[in-house]
């Protein structure tokens, strides 16, 4: 596994003035936080600031140029990176005692990165390999990103991501769901100058007044009466633990010797609360995020061995639309559209919109997409 990795970032959209950012934990110096320098080769190591929101003693900004045009930058180990591009506009980091770096917020409107056209993909450069992913988690950038993986031994990895005009399509298609259905899929939409500027994910429609409250209920009783009146359901742990057969018991979810209550809209949306809050027990870590990824899906009424597979996704209402869509925008189908989207079959196709080798010779970022 090499030391360090080279990184090309490519300017395909129509505008000059698009800049990238690189942000992670150094592993081999202690841990530190960094950002990469904007000349693509040094670190900047953030020092402990006086107060709050500290602006950066380094202006860490790398231009990527004219439009096809492609920097090349390098960087050494890093875990929890974000590569982030902006198009017509800087970003503002800022810096808390600690140090502690504050990243753009998109829920945030006094934010000053808040009318920016931004968005990022996430990555880990360590001793085992390079992991890369386009994330939605939290939300869909006007500003599509692409990411390519070239190694010494294996095939080429690819994630196509949106089109140039990927982000309409998804505001359109919430836009006619919210005509379906009656629900706030529409109000996602945040919006500068009446064109869309990032679409947010439902985990965060509170910060734009998309209430979801009781969305999945509905849901959630079907599959409890579901599974005591056919108890066959099985989750695959894929780890240690097996396969677990689930049945529910007294109004609740028996997963083997683990006991789940009923989750709420905000614990599917989220996949980190009630029922699939995390802990110390290695085999409830291991159902929590399957059993999750089952509910998001609306997969469990349509399969019972879980993970499934992408057939039996979003197949049926309630179901998590916003995923649904980003899924279908997406050229290839794969983006991070949810907290859990990594969990497949062991014999699945993959949905998550990630790239990983142990062998990696070249990672590359397209910025805009095809046109």
């Amino acid at each position: 596994m090499p030391n360090s990795l080279q990184i090309a970032l490519k300017n395909n959209t129509d505008s000059d003035q698009v800049f990238a950012y690189i942000t992670g934990i150094a592993i081999q110096h202690d841990g530190q936080r960094c950002i990469l320098k904007a000349d693509g080769r040094g670190l900047y190591f953030p020092q402990n600031p006086p107060k709050i929101l500290s602006p950066l003693t380094e202006d860490c900004a790398i231009p990527l140029g004219a439009p096809g045009n492609t920097v090349t930058v390098e960087i050494p180990q890093i875990a929890g990176g974000r590569i982030w591009v902006s198009r017509d506009g800087r970003l503002t980091f800022f810096l808390n005692p600690g140090p502690a770096l504050v990243e753009p917020s998109v829920l945030n409107p006094t934010d000053p990165n808040a009318s920016v056209d931004f968005g990022f993909c996430e990555f880990t450069l360590n001793d085992a390999q390079l992991y890369a992913n386009i994330s939605y988690v939290d939300f869909v950038p006007r500003l599509p990103l692409a990411i390519n993986l070239t190694t010494e031994n294996g095939p080429e990895q690819n994630v196509a991501g949106t089109a140039a005009d990927g982000l309409d399509q998804l505001a359109d298609a919430l836009r006619e769901q919210t005509r379906k259905d009656g629900w706030p899929w529409d109000k996602l939409i945040v919006s500068k100058d009446e064109k869309a500027l990032r679409i947010l994910n439902a985990t965060h429609g509170g910060a734009v007044g998309a209430s979801f409250e009781g969305y999945f209920e509905p849901y959630v009783e079907e599959v409890w009466a579901r599974f005591e009146d056919h108890p066959k359901l099985r989750i695959n742990t894929q780890a240690a633990a097996g396969n677990l057969p689930a049945k529910v018991v007294q109004d609740e979810l028996r997963v083997g010797d683990e006991i789940f209550a009923k989750p709420n809209t905000a614990d599917i949306l989220g996949c980190n609360s009630g029922p699939f809050t995390t802990g110390p027990s290695p085999t409830r870590n291991a159902i929590i995020p399957r059993l999750a990824a089952a509910f998001v899906r609306s997969a469990l009424l349509e399969a019972d061995d879980h993970p499934s597979h992408p057939h039996t996704f979003y197949r049926r209402d309630p179901t998590n639309h916003y995923a649904r869509l980003v899924h279908n925008v997406n050229l290839d189908g794969k983006g991070y559209a949810f907290a859990y989207d990594d969990v497949q079959p062991d014999d699945g196709d993959d949905q998550s919109g990630k790239v990983n080798a142990g062998d990696p010779v070249l990672f590359t970022v397209t910025v805009g997409g095809p046109r």
